[in-house]
């Protein structure tokens, strides 16, 4: 399942990034989005994008074309 398609509220742990872009993989990287890291989505814009996630004791607000190439799996 994308990331772009969990639902608010939802958890979720990562499980692959499909990311062909190395500049934008490596910004994710280094933001802590990383394999096995545990996902909770907060919020969503009114339109649907940015999308609001909280990991690692943070919050970060990501668009949605970036969350579509990363997999998850859902935990709750």
């Amino acid at each position: 399942m994308q990331l772009s398609k969990v639902k608010v509220g939802q958890k979720a742990k990562i499980t692959k990034l499909n990311i062909q872009n190395k500049e934008i993989r490596r910004h994710l990287l280094d933001m802590g989005l990383t394999r096995g890291t545990e996902i909770k989505v907060k919020k969503k814009a009114p339109m649907g994008d940015p999308i609001d996630i909280e990991l690692r004791d943070y919050e970060l607000c990501i668009s949605k074309s970036d969350l579509e190439q990363i997999d998850v799996e859902v935990i709750i």
